[in-house]
């Protein structure tokens, strides 16, 4: 098992050296480090799938929902991912030292803006194993160190996965501590937060719940990968079959992530010729339905329950989802900007003004025509990996890849230059 045994406040104060240490270290070994990673997860499918099924049979996971324990199993296929996503960070340019700006000042001085590691990234996750790695990979990669703090479902599963990663750092003749795995209840989860000095960036990934709590608490800079409230807009112009196609994909292709779609949204121009049959398609994946008073009269048959006021705003990550009828393509921006999460959001339309005016009226991270929601993630957008989702503005919006975990330095050299 690798959850350390220190305390909140030991664990950070290892990572911070390690930090230091790592922001040094050439491509070449960070790169050698990865390549280590795959191959050990390669080699230890076996212990790893063996921690995730204890995980499984524990009591403290009897109560998980149908997806969260969806999001909680590994399988030998969902690890060699996690090791094909190493590879694909492995791969990409390494963003440590890269000049972002350079000029000549007036008196002589020759100034370089360039990339730098942010130092110490915290992570809190809830129960996705694959996150341990993902997050190791990048942070690695970019030159900075990570301490994790997993939900207690997956910790079996993310101590066994840390020591794979912990076990390559040191092959590659890195600092072990670049990766730490910490525990504790929810006293601990305010220690992190408030880790000033040693923690440079934290991220929660999670729900409203844990969103609240650390906004509470936080004393470091906190990026939040919350919620994600997702809406596909049909367009009164839209090609139906492909709406009903990218509708069924964004719901039920995996509905306990924050990219999968909650709400639905269709214009009352084609909604007599589309509801039918896209109601039928969800009902007949298992997705239960509530809508609107016209979706709910155009069902033909199709079990649809009353949606309340709460349902417009909730982020189910279930087999769930919410239908509305809007009249214009104006009260679906103000529906979308009123419940959503600025996330992700999908219109499907034929019309090329129309889709601009959607992607200028909403306010999301990721605005989309003609596709599914679910491909906002790291890995689908070239990025190897993912740390999360920012639905914030400052300093990063979107999936946190390589360069969102960066900041950067002046570098000014001169020749003697002395300020009159």
């Amino acid at each position: 098992m690798a959850t350390t045994t220190r305390s909140v406040e030991e664990s950070c104060v290892a990572a911070k050296r390690a930090s230091r240490k790592l922001a040094g270290v050439s491509s070449a070994d960070k790169d050698a480090a990865l390549d280590a990673v795959v191959r050990l997860l390669g080699e230890r499918v076996g212990e790893i799938l063996e921690a995730n099924a204890a995980d499984l049979a524990d009591e403290r996971a009897a109560g998980l929902t149908q997806a969260l324990r969806d999001r909680l199993t590994l399988s030998e296929d969902r690890v060699a991912a996690m090791a094909e996503g190493v590879r694909a960070v492995a791969a990409l340019d390494d963003p440590i030292g890269e000049e972002l700006e350079r000029k000549t000042l007036s008196g002589g001085l020759d100034l370089r803006k360039v990339r730098v590691p942010l130092g110490v990234v915290a992570v809190v996750y809830e129960a996705r194993p694959n996150v341990t790695i993902d997050c190791a990979a990048l942070t690695i990669k970019s030159g900075n160190a990570i301490v994790l703090r997993g939900s207690s479902y997956a910790e079996r599963s993310n101590g066994a996965l840390a020591a794979v990663v912990r076990e390559a750092l040191v092959e590659a003749g890195l600092p072990e501590d670049a990766v730490l795995l910490v525990g504790g209840g929810r006293e601990d989860l305010a220690e992190l937060a408030t880790q000033e000095g040693n923690v440079d960036l934290l991220i929660p990934r999670g729900g409203e719940g844990l969103k609240n709590a650390l906004k509470d608490v936080a004393k470091v800079p906190v990026i939040y990968a919350a919620a994600g409230n997702c809406h596909v807009y049909v367009h009164a112009e839209a090609d139906l079959e492909m709406a009903r196609k990218i509708a069924y994909n964004a719901k039920v292709q995996r509905p306990g992530v924050c990219n999968a779609a909650e709400t639905l949204l269709v214009d009352a121009a084609v909604a007599p010729d589309f509801l039918p049959g896209v109601l039928a398609d969800l009902h007949g994946a298992g997705v239960e339905l509530v809508g609107d008073e016209r979706v709910r009269e155009l069902a033909r048959g199709v079990e649809v329950g009353a949606a309340t006021e709460a349902d417009w705003s909730t982020e189910y990550l279930d087999l769930k989802m919410a239908v509305g009828v809007v009249d214009s393509l104006e009260e679906a921006v103000d529906h979308v900007n009123t419940h959503g999460t600025t996330h992700s959001e999908a219109i499907v339309t034929s019309s090329q003004e129309a889709s601009e005016r959607f992607t200028a009226g909403v306010d999301a991270a990721v605005v989309y025509t003609n596709a599914s929601t679910r491909f906002t993630d790291g890995f689908e957008f070239g990025m190897g990996a993912e740390i999360g989702n920012s639905t914030q503005k400052l300093h990063a919006r979107g999936p946190i890849g390589l360069r969102e975990l960066t900041t950067y330095k002046y570098v000014v050299r001169g020749d003697g230059q002395v300020r009159e």
